[in-house]
C-alpha cells in the first residue's frame, strides 16, 4: 500500500480507478410472498382472540412456574422470608386498629372487630398488589419479552397468582382471627370458596388494564398507587359503611358499598363471621326505634334491657342485601375479565418496543 492509499502490486491500479460493488440481487416477487412461501411468520404479530387465549392455556406450566418463582424470590433477601407475606397485613391491620379501633372507636359499631378488620385488610391487600404490580410488569420484564415470544398476557397473569398465593396464606391468618375471636366454624365458610375466586377474576382484569397503560406511560404506575391509597378509606376496610355519617344518601351508601373492592370484602366476611351476617341491617324486621337507638351511638351499652346495642343495627333497613352483592361480585369479575383480556389483546404486538 503506497502513502497515497492506493493498492501498490503486480497488477496495480491506475490512479483513476475505483472498485465498483455488485448491486444487491433482490428477488423477483414481493418480499411478504417470499417469506410465506418459506413459512416465516411476522415476530410478535397479534393471533385472533381466540388463539390468544388457547396459547395463554398452553403456557399454563410457564405461568405458574413463573409465579412460584417470583413469590419465592420476594423475599429471598429478607431474614425473616415469607413471614413478610402476613406480616406486612398483619402490621398494617394493628396500625389501623390503634387508629380506628381505640382512637375513633370504629371497633364499638362491630363484634369481634380485630376478625372484621383483619378481613378486610388481607382482602383489599390483594387487589392492592395486584393493581400495583401489574401496572409495572410490562416495563420490569421488558428484556424477557424482547428475547423470547409468549402470550404477554401471561405476565401479568402470573403476578396475580403470585398475589393469589400470598392470599390464600393470608386466608389461614384471618380464619385464626376469626376462630380466636369467637366465631363459629360453619358450612357459610366454604363461601370464601367463589368469593376469592370472583375477586381473582376482578383483580386479572384489572391487572390487565393496567399493564398495557403502565406500560405505555410510566406516569399510570406512580398515580395507581395514590388512588388505591384513597380508595381504602372508601371500602369499609376499617369501619361499617352503614354508620357513615346521616349526611351521606342512600344511594350514596349503595355506592360505597358496590364498588368491586367493598363487594369482595364484605363476601369475605359473610363467609368467615356469623356475627356480620346476624347484625348487618336487613337481617331482621324493620324497625326504625331501634334502629336509631344503634346509629346514634354505635356500640353502646343502650339497648332495650341492657347490653351492647351492636345487635339493633339489624333493624335497619339494608343498603345492599346479601344477593345484591353475589350478583355485584360476579358482574365486576366477568366484565372486568373480558374487558381487561380484549383491551390487553389489542396491544400485544406493541409491548417490548422501544
Amino acid at each position: 500500500m503506497e502513502k497515497t492509499g492506493q493498492l501498490s502490486a503486480p497488477g496495480q491500479l491506475e490512479a483513476d480507478a475505483s472498485v465498483v460493488p455488485d448491486a444487491p440481487r433482490l428477488p423477483d416477487q414481493p418480499l411478504s410472498e417470499l417469506a410465506a412461501l418459506h413459512g416465516l411468520k411476522v415476530s410478535g404479530a397479534r393471533p385472533s382472540l381466540w388463539e390468544y387465549v388457547r396459547l395463554l392455556w398452553s403456557r399454563r406450566h410457564f405461568i405458574l412456574g413463573y409465579a412460584t418463582a417470583r413469590n419465592i424470590s420476594r423475599y429471598t433477601e429478607a431474614r425473616l422470608g415469607q413471614v413478610w407475606q402476613v406480616l406486612t397485613p398483619l402490621l398494617n391491620s394493628l396500625v389501623y386498629y390503634l387508629i380506628f379501633g381505640l382512637l375513633f372507636v370504629e371497633a364499638r359499631a362491630v363484634s369481634h372487630y380485630a376478625a372484621f378488620l383483619v378481613a378486610g385488610v388481607f382482602v383489599f391487600a390483594f387487589t392492592e398488589r395486584s393493581i400495583v404490580t401489574g401496572s409495572t410488569v410490562m416495563r420490569l420484564n421488558l428484556p424477557l419479552i424482547r428475547a423470547l415470544y409468549f402470550p404477554r398476557a401471561a405476565l401479568p397473569l402470573a403476578y396475580v397468582i403470585v398475589e393469589l398465593e400470598q392470599m390464600l396464606l393470608g386466608l389461614v391468618v384471618v380464619a385464626l382471627f376469626a376462630i380466636g375471636s369467637g366465631e363459629p366454624f360453619t358450612w357459610y365458610w366454604l363461601l370464601l370458596i367463589p368469593a376469592v375466586l370472583l375477586q381473582t377474576m376482578f383483580n386479572t382484569g384489572a391487572a390487565l388494564i393496567v399493564a398495557r397503560l403502565g406500560g405505555a406511560m410510566q406516569d399510570v404506575s406512580e398515580l395507581i398507587p395514590f388512588i388505591l391509597r384513597i380508595s381504602r378509606y372508601f371500602c369499609g376496610v376499617m369501619y361499617l359503611i352503614e354508620t357513615l355519617p346521616a349526611s351521606l344518601s342512600t344511594w350514596e351508601k349503595q355506592i360505597l358499598s358496590l364498588n368491586p373492592i367493598a363487594v369482595y370484602i364484605q363476601l369475605v366476611r359473610v363467609a368467615i363471621m356469623k356475627s356480620y351476617r346476624t347484625d348487618s341491617p336487613g337481617n331482621a324486621p324493620y324497625n326504625k326505634g331501634l334502629c336509631e337507638i344503634f346509629l346514634k351511638n354505635p356500640g353502646a351499652s343502650n339497648a332495650p334491657g341492657g347490653g351492647s346495642n351492636i345487635p339493633l343495627g339489624a333493624h335497619c333497613a339494608a343498603y345492599v342485601t346479601n344477593p345484591q352483592l353475589w350478583i355485584a361480585g360476579i358482574g365486576w369479575a366477568v366484565v372486568f375479565l373480558i374487558v381487561g383480556t380484549v383491551f390487553f389483546w389489542q396491544a400485544e404486538s406493541k409491548y417490548g418496543r422501544g
